[in-house]
């Protein structure tokens, strides 16, 4: 059966807005594994140690909106009309978390790195300053993509976003004139209903 030119376009729309959303979903998560902060602690037999904090560990939420953008991509192949808007919302929202969470821990790092510093030496003060990396900046401009990414997935949506076509049977085809001529085929039943209606079958 020949697959309809338009069910083609849709198919070949709907996989590429997954595989961008799966490329968002595995930046988002990388973004989160680096060292964000380092900084300096004490402990009792090692004195004055220093401390690495990662993304994951200062902004646990990046990692989780990761996880809900893998989510969302792994639904574009089902969603419908009403199921993009869904999705888009929930890409725009984990977009917004990233950028929220980093910002918040890039402006107070103190207040990031000291539960960690606190684990790993079991003294929740700091021996020394805060030094933040590159990778926060990072994180931020992929939450911005994240964001724009549910923007662009409404409109670039709209061609595929109806039900799918896949098991209709295209006008003018062999199986729509032989499913013609089987309903324009006589039946007893159909025949003799007929005729109790009074109406002549022939």
């Amino acid at each position: 059966m020949t697959v309809p030119q338009g069910a083609g376009r849709r198919r070949s729309g709907r996989g590429r807005a997954a595989g961008a959303l799966l490329v968002l979903a595995g930046l988002t998560a990388v973004v989160a594994v680096p060292t964000w902060f380092t900084t300096t602690g004490t402990t009792a037999l090692q004195g004055t140690v220093t401390v690495e904090v990662s993304g994951s560990q200062a902004a646990p939420a990046v990692l989780a909106a990761a996880v809900a953008i893998l989510a969302a991509a792994a639904a574009v192949g089902l969603v419908g009309r009403a199921g993009r808007w869904v999705v888009a919302a929930v890409v725009v929202a984990c977009g917004v978390l990233v950028v929220a969470t980093t910002l918040g821990a890039t402006t107070d790092p103190v207040a990031a790195v000291t539960p960690v510093v606190a684990a790993e030496t079991g003294v929740g003060t700091l021996a020394g300053p805060v030094t933040t990396t590159v990778w926060p900046w990072l994180a931020v401009g992929t939450g911005i993509l994240d964001a724009l990414a549910g923007i662009w997935f409404v409109r670039a949506s709209r061609a595929w976003s109806g039900p799918s076509q896949r098991h209709e049977v295209a006008p003018g085809s062999r199986a729509a004139e032989a499913a013609a001529v089987i309903d324009e085929k006589p039946d007893e039943r159909s025949d003799w209903d007929a005729l109790s209606r009074g109406d002549d079958p022939s």
